[in-house]
């Protein structure tokens, strides 16, 4: 999806964008071939042309911080598929409180496609075992991760550098869809089971199971890690649900299943 995507030039909105696909215009590569398209003259053409080559460098080299710093955060779903064997769906698990009020992460999931690890505070959790984690990955998938999840770990572990990874938020692409609730109405609504020993358990669960933990219970631990597993791998399959509806939403598979409407002028 992001290389049929021109929002990142400067000028180039969701309805122009659109006004592209329906030129024909469906690709970077595409946009390359052409020297007159919709009423951008040659000068800013030029400009065009050399930002997108940045672009698809960036793209072939897995630079997230050029998509970061040139894609707007509610437009990082885009990245979702070309970025997919580097993303990590990452959720945290606190005891409660707030930083003020003593609050602390006893938990960090961190689920990909290679598999699942938990941070668990105490035992391997730190910042720079965190930093470490997240520094093998150039895209993070959260549900409400902006406002709470990092911020949280941001607040607990101040050198924590997270912020250069594009991020898909899906509380904020659920608003977008007209969807509505939390991540396990999101779970029910799209048909997605929990093992039986999961089922009903909510975040109040985790901190108790946090707490029965501190008192000696190794089950407990082991219980508040498949909960977090659960919910990181369950936000890896509702991102891939969301990303399908919001190409849909965009327009973007009617222009590709008809194909091009006229041809433009080619470079000579």
């Amino acid at each position: 999806m992001i290389k049929n995507s021109f929002i990142l030039l400067d000028g180039i909105g969701e309805k122009r964008e659109r006004k592209l696909w329906k030129e024909g215009i469906l690709t970077w590569e595409d946009f390359f071939q052409y020297q007159k398209i919709l009423d951008i003259d040659y000068e800013r053409k030029k400009l065009y042309d050399e930002f997108l080559y940045k672009a698809l460098e960036a793209l072939q080299n897995r630079d997230c911080c050029f998509f970061t710093k040139n894609l707007r955060k509610r437009e990082h779903w885009r990245l979702f598929e070309d970025l997919l064997n580097n993303a990590v769906c990452l959720d945290i698990e606190t005891n409660g409180y707030t930083v003020e009020k003593g609050g602390h992460v006893t938990v960090v999931g961190l689920y990909s496609p290679t598999g699942y690890q938990a941070l668990v505070k105490g035992e391997n959790l730190t910042g720079e075992s965190l930093q470490q984690a997240l520094d093998e990955y150039k895209y993070l998938i959260t549900f409400y991760g902006s406002i709470f999840d990092i911020p949280f770990l941001k607040t607990e572990f101040p050198n924590l550098k997270i912020d250069h990874l594009p991020h898909f938020d899906l509380f904020f692409a659920a608003k977008r869809l007209g969807i509505q609730g939390g991540l396990k109405k999101l779970e029910t609504l799209f048909l997605i089971e929990r093992e039986d020993e999961l089922k009903g358990l909510n975040g109040y669960d985790a901190i108790k199971l946090w707490q029965s933990y501190l008192k000696g219970s190794i089950d407990s631990l082991e219980l508040l890690i498949s909960y977090n597993r659960a919910d990181t791998e369950n936000l890896f399959y509702i991102g891939k649900i969301f990303y399908d509806m919001l190409r849909s939403q965009i327009g973007i598979e009617e222009f590709i299943g008809n194909g091009r409407n006229r041809t433009p002028q080619k470079i000579s």
